[in-house]
């Protein structure tokens, strides 16, 4: 029976700068935005030199999720979807700060690539224009990164993150909230070398319009309008206007501009700066402010999975065309695990969830995309692609849980590996991995053949087979394999019957 999708879905995005949260109903398939937080935590700012996280801007991060706690922590799983960014990317006491946060908000948190974030937000920007233009070249200033991204229609095409951003550059070059044109020069001089090597690919040549997205590009906007420097967004005069303005100032209390928030201001210029530095660099001369970012496309993305288009499953099926893996081979061993699950189901919750069923099939997917490498150890090279590899719709978290299911799936297991992974995946992934296992060494042969009716339990940490009379002998070959790997987990102090 399908799974009746939920009223309501929300999305928060823990960025460098600010903490965001929406809140949507969900009729048919259509949203509508019913609620909206917002709060400046900075959490850029809190990295010391070894990128370490104080604990005064940690506090200050979990008081407002706690707040943000309050209105969706009571959601059922699967209707929230929370990500961490460019700080929670780079601090090395992250994984500490993110038990904490997610037992304020009740819900789990995943970390993105910028890339991934760069797909996300170009998702949110599209879903928010009625504009169609060919080709549109979408930019997004946070705290600690910046996202340049060429899409058309909601496909972006090229997507790029860099690590800049307003509260980054704002804290390197006006510490203490002092300016001077020197420190703005190298500020934007910073800025152009960051973008040097993507030049070629965004500038003005490739795209039709310019679209910013973000509370940087959206005050930049907002005051040049109000100063009348610009009528129609960001406009190349009407920034320098705003850079000769800026010049003018010993200190950012000494601006006085009409319409810029109070709580924007210690990171204001750091944004002004990339952003001139992107318009000289890629030859932009106007560009339109979007409503919608990364929170939005979090929406969409959350709506894909809830409506079976997942994107982590175009993913997986674009890596296995791509490394030529032999589709068939996977879908006889996916055939396997579900009879084998759908034993298993009535004793075990795990075998049952969708999730872990999902994560199964993605494995048998690709757990061969190492061969493309090399056959030896290609598990090996399997599990290193999806573990680095920039795959859209995918945490952090995700392809390491990928990952490391596929690099268990043969030869020497180690229970240590799950042990590192987060809740419920530290007990559920070696059960699902040892499902896929068993279900390679049974499909070992390759051969077209289905194999007879047979049985499955696991208890603890013993699994019993069960074939009927006489096949194990009359398969000598499969008998062999499971006798090694039987050996195989005994070494791991599981114990493997068979007969």
């Amino acid at each position: 029976m399908p799974i009746k999708p939920p009223e309501t879905v929300a999305a928060v995005d823990l960025g460098s700068n600010s903490f965001h949260m929406i809140v949507c109903s969900l009729n048919d398939g259509t949203v509508q935005t019913i609620d909206r937080l917002k709060e400046m935590v900075r959490l850029a700012s809190g990295l010391d030199a070894d990128n370490f996280l104080d604990e005064a801007t940690q506090n200050r991060a979990l008081a407002c999720l706690e707040r943000f706690g309050q209105r969706i922590r009571h959601f059922p799983s699967g209707s929230v979807r929370i990500v961490g960014t460019n700080t929670l990317r780079t601090a090395s006491n992250a994984a500490e700060f993110l038990l904490k946060a997610e037992q304020a908000l009740n819900h789990p948190i995943h970390i993105i690539s910028g890339i991934e974030e760069a797909r996300l937000i170009y998702l949110g920007v599209a879903y928010s224009l009625s504009s169609n233009a060919s080709l549109r070249l979408v930019m997004d200033i946070g705290g600690g990164s910046t996202e340049y991204i060429i899409g058309t229609g909601i496909t972006p095409k090229e997507k790029e993150s860099l690590h800049m951003g307003c509260v980054s550059v704002s804290n390197a070059f006006f510490k203490d909230g002092k300016l001077s044109k020197s420190a703005f020069n190298q500020a934007t001089l910073f800025a152009e070398q960051k973008l040097e090597p993507y030049q070629r690919k965004f500038q003005r040549k490739n795209w039709d319009e310019a679209i910013g997205a973000s509370g940087s590009l959206r005050s930049i906007a907002r005051v040049l309008l109000a100063k009348n420097w610009s009528n129609n967004g960001i406009t190349w005069q009407g920034l320098e206007k705003l850079v000769a303005h800026i010049n003018q100032c010993a200190h950012i209390n000494d601006l006085n501009l009409p319409d810029l928030e109070t709580d924007r201001l210690p990171v204001f210029v750091g944004g002004v700066a990339i952003v001139y530095a992107t318009f000289k660099s890629l030859g932009i001369s106007q560009m339109t402010v979007a409503d919608g970012a990364l929170r939005e496309g979090l929406i969409q993305d959350l709506l894909g999975r809830i409506y079976n288009h997942d994107m982590r499953s175009v993913t997986v099926l674009s890596v296995a065309e791509r490394y030529r893996t032999d589709k068939k081979h996977a879908a006889r061993i996916k055939q396997t695990m579900n009879v084998m699950l759908a034993q298993l189901g009535d004793n075990c919750a795990w075998a049952s969830d969708e999730n872990c069923c999902q994560f199964l099939d993605w494995a048998a997917d690709v757990h061969e995309i190492g061969m493309d490498i090399a056959h030896s150890q290609y598990h090996k090279h399997s599990a290193y692609i999806i573990e680095n590899g920039d795959l859209a719709g995918f945490s952090k978290q995700d392809q390491i849980l990928l990952s490391t299911i596929i690099r268990s799936h043969r030869r020497k297991l180690s229970k240590s590996s799950f042990s590192d992974l987060p809740l419920p995946w530290n007990t559920r992934a070696l059960n699902l991995t040892l499902v896929l296992r068993l279900a390679v060494v049974l499909h070992r042969n390759r051969h077209e053949y289905e194999l007879p009716d047979f049985t499955i339990s696991i208890q603890k940490t013993k699994i019993d087979l069960q074939f009927p009379t006489l096949w194990l002998s009359q398969s000598p070959l499969t008998h062999a394999d499971l006798i090694q790997e039987a050996d195989y987990l005994k070494s791991a102090g599981i114990q493997l019957e068979f007969a």
